[in-house]
């Protein structure tokens, strides 16, 4: 690169051609992957969207078409309760209720999950319904235990 005068009069950097010896001979290697031409658009550039044409054999002629049919599928079958799990998670917060106050994200995690156990079709309705009373029983109760310990705070204090 040498600085030569351009059409306008003014320095500037010109670009010279590569000598003979710098140039790589064509079989060098090159770029795991690349062909010549082949990065000639950005990799983030739009790609273009051909319509895909699925064609099967040629000799289905003679076997008979399936469709598909939802009705004649088995549904599957649900294995995740959620209202036994609502119902450990009440008397948990209700038994840690009687003791401490904290108890109360348990109590209102239970309550959550039996409100959306008794909306499943698949849930038993009673466990739900347990889940759900003894929550609120413990939620109350965590409550009350909260509003003893902050009136205790503001009397202390």
């Amino acid at each position: 690169m040498t600085n030569t005068p351009d059409s306008s009069g003014a320095d500037g950097p010109t670009v010279e051609n590569p000598r003979p010896e710098v140039e790589h001979p064509a079989d060098s290697a090159r770029m795991p992957g690349a062909r010549r031409g082949e990065y000639t658009r950005m990799p983030t550039g739009p790609i273009g969207i051909e319509p895909t044409v699925a064609s099967g054999p040629a000799d289905s002629a003679g076997t008979p078409t399936m469709q598909w049919d939802p009705a004649s599928l088995a549904p599957a079958d649900d294995n995740a309760r959620l209202a036994p799990w609502a119902l450990v998670a009440a008397v948990v917060a209700l038994v840690t209720s009687w003791f401490v106050g904290w108890g109360i994200p348990l109590a209102v995690i239970a309550v959550v999950a039996a409100i959306m156990s008794l909306r499943r079709p698949v849930e038993s309705r009673a466990i739900a319904t347990w889940a759900l009373v003894l929550g609120i029983a413990a939620t109350i109760f965590s409550l009350g235990w909260l509003v003893w310990a902050g009136m205790q705070f503001e009397s202390i204090g």
